[in-house]
């Protein structure tokens, strides 16, 4: 696999998506019991979920996992294995697109005077990643507002909120969930295996290989890993590729941006972030260039790049 900086990298299914994402019977049945542990009801037709992904919305790598309607609730499922305190903002990013969505697919313009009425958001993401966080926790979009010192808005002008859910899914950690949904307590079992097998000093690979062979003996996901052994070492294998690729951008330079060709100014994530923008065709020119922190002159140039008119 290439991970030249610049390449267009296309990564398969993460484990979790392919767990609770896929439109199988078991993925559904697995899908349907997290859904009523986290909210206490007692669903029994899978089918009730209605199961609408999207990929890449923003950055390359950056994608929600799993996202469904039901109870007139559009839910969002992502793992995360690194904190990230952007969840919130991403959460708003992913929601928008998916309203996108729900709009045109119900063909509802919201340029209309009627008041449109749309699926309640909640997004909730699982944590399985080494930092310690507490079982439950919540991030909050207004975190981020940039409110200096003094300067509050008046009681009856709150900031917008958005709210991302974290759920810590390690090992000894949300138990009572895990105990609500055995696939998701499989999962963050197999997950734990494979870092218990780093840790004593394994070679990826090999403790990836032995983590499935564990998993196998020990029957979890009702022999999910025996039917998908090749597919699921694959996927963490790519996972770890990935992060090793951010290392080393890290290390050369590249998320600083200065190091690959781009001017003053101008990061990768910067021109990538204003290309995606471009193609969701949302946003004006000058307001993409003052969200990018690129000049209008190079916004354009994108555009004329790929072909995407004014």
């Amino acid at each position: 696999m290439d991970f030249t900086p610049g390449t267009q990298r296309q990564y398969k299914d993460r484990l979790f998506k392919a767990i609770f994402g896929r439109d199988t019977e078991e993925s559904k049945r697995w899908r349907l019991d997290l859904y009523n542990a986290l909210n206490g009801t007692d669903y029994a037709d899978p089918d009730a979920l209605e199961l609408n992904t999207i990929e890449n919305v923003i950055y390359i790598t950056m994608h929600n996992d799993v996202s469904f309607l039901i109870d007139d609730q559009m839910v969002l499922f992502e793992q995360q294995s690194t904190c990230n305190q952007n969840m919130p903002l991403r959460g708003l990013m992913y929601f928008s697109q998916l309203y996108q969505i729900y709009l045109a697919e119900t063909d509802q313009d919201p340029n209309r005077s009627k008041k449109i009425e749309i699926p309640a958001p909640k997004f909730i993401v699982f944590y399985n990643g080494p930092t310690q966080l507490d079982d439950e926790s919540e991030m909050r979009l207004s975190d981020a507002f940039k409110i200096k010192g003094e300067a509050k808005l008046a009681p009856c002008n709150n900031p917008y909120e958005w709210t991302a859910y974290v759920k810590n899914i390690n090992e000894n950690h949300s138990e009572g969930l895990q105990k609500k949904c055995n696939a998701l307590y499989d999962y963050s079992k197999f997950v734990g295996m494979v870092r218990r097998n780093k840790k004593s000093g394994m070679k990826v690979q090999d403790a990836v290989n032995k983590a499935v062979d564990e998993a196998i003996d020990k029957n979890l996901l009702d022999g999910f890993f025996t039917r998908q052994k090749a597919e699921v070492i694959g996927m963490i294998l790519e996972e770890f590729n990935e992060e090793r690729f951010k290392r080393n951008m890290r290390a050369e330079g590249y998320e600083d941006g200065f190091s690959d060709g781009f001017s003053d100014g101008e990061t990768r994530k910067s021109v990538e972030t204003a290309e995606n923008l471009l193609k969701m065709n949302i946003l004006s020119f000058e307001q993409i260039a003052k969200a990018t922190s690129l000049s209008l002159e190079k916004v354009r140039e994108l555009a004329e790049n790929l072909s995407v008119l004014a």
